[in-house]
């Protein structure tokens, strides 16, 4: 009896060897994937919680004067200028701190088109490209106008095409739209003939997409300087100054939306 006992124990140990093998391999297969998990998770959080920051010229045009009224809301930023008529919804580019815009919406609101300023949840157009709807009921402007830089501009685009009827123009800075939208509403599209962030190809095929469209390329002005931000990763150096480039910028919209 007791060398039967011995047999069926030396039959199981290999048995019980093999099961805490595949024990064994089950636990590292787990906690590699928490690792790999973990790795990802921060990987993440570093790209949505870091981000191009507003400059002191910036946040010193986001104070009120004579001419432009500024006020922080609960959507973002709201510059009233003179106008009674005219507003633009402005979108932000990807990871740029909405601010970082104020001159240039700040001049463009005294030239005659007031501007909302829409803060995106992570600063991603992506995630907030149906603001516009509720932006805008809180206003009574005659003509709404809707528009922005980059990543930004590219959704504001997609809003704009299946909301046609909501808007008299898109305005594209350093953007592209990537749905049709159709003769009744005018696109502008304003560049740097410096910028090497937006892809060419891609502008072009924005071209064809939006078929009542006006253009402006800035000679000497890039990507960034839409916006005052700093260097961009993989821009072009500007050969003009940022003030001068949303100069051209603002002008270039007065002459063709507003006169």
């Amino acid at each position: 009896m007791q060398e039967e006992v011995y047999d069926r124990d030396a039959k199981q140990e290999p048995v019980i060897r093999e099961e805490k093998k595949k024990h064994g391999r089950k636990k590292w297969i787990l906690l590699s994937l928490l690792v790999v998990l973990l790795v990802m998770t921060g990987a993440v959080l570093i790209f949505l919680l870091t981000y191009y920051h507003a400059d002191e010229t910036a946040l010193a045009a986001l104070k009120s004067d004579a001419m432009v009224r500024v006020t922080e809301t609960d959507y973002g930023w709201f510059f009233d200028g003179p106008s009674e008529t005219d507003a633009l919804v402005f979108y932000p580019g990807a990871r740029v701190e909405e601010t970082a815009y104020a001159p240039m919406l700040h001049r463009l609101a005294e030239q005659g088109m007031d501007v909302c300023l829409v803060k995106m949840p992570f600063r991603l157009a992506i995630l907030g490209s149906g603001r516009a709807e509720d932006v805008m009921k809180e206003y009574n402007y005659r003509s709404w106008y809707i528009g922005g830089h980059s990543m930004g501009g590219a959704f504001a685009a997609r809003y704009a095409s299946k909301h046609a009827e909501d808007f008299r123009g898109v305005i594209l800075f350093a953007a592209y739209t990537t749905d049709s939208i159709g003769k009744e509403l005018p696109v502008l599209m304003i560049c740097g003939s410096e910028d090497r962030v937006v892809r060419k190809e891609k502008l072009e095929e924005g071209r064809k997409l939006a078929e009542n469209c006006a253009e402006l390329v800035i000679e000497g002005g890039n990507h960034a300087q839409f916006g005052n931000y700093g260097i961009q990763s993989g821009d072009g150096e500007a050969t003009i100054s940022a003030d001068e480039q949303q100069r051209q910028t603002v002008d270039f919209i007065a002459a063709v939306l507003l006169h």
